[in-house]
């Protein structure tokens, strides 16, 4: 066992269970019909019933024009309103959402000025405000949503936690590669078929799934490791070849219980793929994006997802590195750590979640 499974696994599993994509950003949106006059639309995440405890402050100057439109939709309360700004609008004046700093969620802000150009933000609890700006650049705009991306899998606490269990019963790199790529491709698939509305699966059997495909690999885990796969051989490796040395060495009752999803761990990425990427699409469907602004938003934002998920792969190895360099052992049981732990967390999350979707818990 390397001490950074052991540390990975607890520093996961300790800032899980508030922040395993339960929170879905906000979004504010401030279109600008005239030099001094804008329609804006805000979106307050809900949890249960209970929307989060967030307010718009916009510049004292800007006044309502008509009374504020307010109604409940698919996991949000949406407000939508015209104000007028003054002469000079509200470029250089600050826009701020009230309670940021207090959430673990983030918000993000599309201004489109009259002559059709588009800026993006991405505000954050650190940064809950921003003066807006002159028309930016299309460059600027597309760092925007790779950030988005980057950040999305960053706080998916559940989305890493599959990553890490695919890890830990990925028995070579050759195989690793082979595993990535298909949790990859699937998961692309489903985040381009739900955000561009074709298919969609409501929100709470879809967070009970992925908490099932998280329990699924706790077992497998610890199967992994009673038979000798995974990360401690980084080589690349046959799968069948090491079958075929575990009944030569320790007879056939020892292959007998190398599953299917030890031996061909991209079948497992795939299937389960498909599900993270309708999770990953939430990141973008929620924010209420216009439709001739989605495919664009769609690929900015999957390649984000992807560099987050690659540093999340590299960190992983270059810790493992680091502590087999140093040649800390661990006892035999710690080794089984991980699997019960990933496990555990799985099981916990299926049933809250199973239990929030058919209206037991709130």
């Amino acid at each position: 066992m390397k001490l950074w499974l052991f540390l990975l696994t607890i520093l996961l599993l300790s800032v899980s269970a508030a922040r395993a994509h339960e929170t879905r950003p906000a979004y504010l949106e401030i279109q600008e019909l005239n030099a001094s006059q804008y329609r804006v639309v805000w979106k307050r995440p809900i949890l249960g019933e209970v929307a989060l405890p967030l307010a718009l402050r916009l510049p004292d100057i800007c006044q309502d024009l008509e009374v504020p439109a307010r109604y409940a939709t698919l996991g949000s309360l949406t407000e939508r309103r015209v104000i007028a700004c003054g002469d000079g609008g509200l470029a250089g004046k600050i826009v701020a959402i009230d309670g940021l700093e207090a959430s673990i969620t983030d918000a993000l802000v599309r201004i489109q000025t009259g002559g059709g150009r588009t800026q993006t933000r991405l505000l954050k609890p650190s940064s809950p405000s921003f003066v807006v700006p002159e028309a930016r650049s299309a460059g600027g705009i597309a760092v925007e949503y790779i950030v988005l991306g980057i950040d999305h899998i960053i706080r998916g606490v559940d989305h890493l936690l599959f990553v890490l269990g695919l890890l830990l019963i990925v028995p070579g790199r050759l195989m690793l590669f082979k595993t990535i790529t298909s949790f990859t491709i699937a998961h692309s698939i489903t985040l381009g078929v739900a955000t561009l509305g074709y298919a969609s699966i409501p929100v709470p059997p879809l967070n009970a799934a992925i908490a099932l495909s998280i329990f699924f690999l706790g077992p497998e885990i610890v199967k992994q490791r009673r038979t000798g796969f995974g990360m401690r051989d980084t080589r690349s490796v046959n799968p069948g070849s090491r079958i075929t040395d575990l009944r030569s060495l320790n007879g056939s009752r020892i292959a007998e219980r190398v599953s299917l999803t030890i031996r061909y761990p991209w079948i497992v990425a795939f299937v389960f793929g498909l599900l993270h990427g309708f999770g990953f699409a939430g990141g973008l469907t929620d924010l209420g994006l216009p439709q001739a602004e989605i495919p664009l938003a769609l690929l900015l934002f999957n390649v984000g997802v992807e560099i987050g998920q690659v540093g999340f792969v590299v960190l992983i190895f270059a810790l493992d590195k680091s502590f087999h360099i140093l040649e800390i052992r661990w006892p035999h049981w710690a080794e089984l750590v991980p699997g019960y732990a990933v496990g555990s967390l799985g099981a916990f999350w299926t049933i809250e979640r199973t239990a929030m979707m058919l209206g037991v818990i709130r």
